[in-house]
């Protein structure tokens, strides 16, 4: 009786276990972005439009035009970021990029969907599309994974012809990120995230900063929802208790199976 009730409790936390699980490791929502919409896009890395993961922006601008945007993504997401630009009504074979790039300003190469697209003449518009890799809480400096921090888009018009440079066009972006959890987790992590001007406040907070022009220096101002590094809940400790729950059981089994029924019985003398 002993060793079901022990088995019953068991089993009953992991279920538990799995249940938390289970609901941690669903897609965390994104805003629906029925808040101001951003109708600008920056010329350039420092004047890039800050928008939020789920918020759709638009802007105008002219082919031949870099079109900038940035958005925090924290580690274990998987962000993904789509482009719809609206041509003009007259214009010949036009090819549009969309790159992305880290906060240490390295691009960011997809692991599927439309990147590069040509449109053919007289096509209305263009879709474009970038999965990334899943960000990393930690990397080696030589290595070239995505970390967590802000992250740029550019939208471009590449290899046009004379006449199609200066016309008129729209473009839509947005970015979202889906939580990946623990199958992508690493053990260790940023000091900070990489972010613009994170590291001129680590000079300020230990007093090697001088009162001149850094001490101006302003951080991005988007983060993820929750703060960085929000996501501290990883679906491998669920399953590290699993896995030490049922060892425990079978060491139980395994003693109630070989203890046999107690002490063996007494002899009388001279049997």
């Amino acid at each position: 009786m002993r060793c079901t009730r022990v088995l019953s409790a068991a089993l009953l936390a992991v279920g538990l276990a799995a249940g938390t699980a289970a609901a941690d490791s669903s897609p965390t929502p994104s805003p629906s972005g029925s808040g101001d919409v951003p109708t600008r896009a920056g010329t350039s890395f420092r004047t890039a439009t800050e928008i939020e993961q789920g918020q759709r922006a638009t802007a105008s601008g002219s082919t031949g035009d870099y079109l900038y945007w940035s958005f925090p993504a924290d580690a274990g997401e998987r962000p993904t970021v789509k482009a719809t630009v609206k041509l003009p009504d007259q214009h010949t074979a036009q090819t549009w990029q969309l790159d992305v790039y880290d906060g240490l300003r390295r691009r960011q190469s997809c692991q599927y969907g439309a990147q590069t697209r040509t449109a053919a003449a007289g096509t209305a518009s263009v879709e474009l599309a970038c999965v990334l890799r899943t960000v990393r809480s930690w990397s080696e400096p030589w290595a070239n994974d995505p970390l967590p921090g802000t992250y740029y888009l550019r939208l471009t018009a590449v290899g046009l012809q004379a006449s199609d440079l200066g016309q008129p066009v729209n473009a839509e972006v947005r970015a979202d990120a889906k939580h990946i959890g623990g199958p992508a987790a690493v053990d260790g992590s940023l000091e900070q995230p990489l972010v613009p001007g994170v590291a001129v406040k680590s000079a300020q907070q230990d007093g090697d900063a001088a009162d001149g022009s850094k001490k101006h220096a302003v951080l991005s101002s988007i983060e993820p929802d929750g703060g960085w590094s929000s996501h501290w809940w990883s679906d491998r400790w669920v399953w590290s208790g699993v896995g030490a729950v049922l060892a425990a059981l079978a060491g139980i089994g395994g003693y109630a199976l070989t203890r046999g029924s107690g002490r063996p019985p007494r002899v009388p003398p001279g049997a």
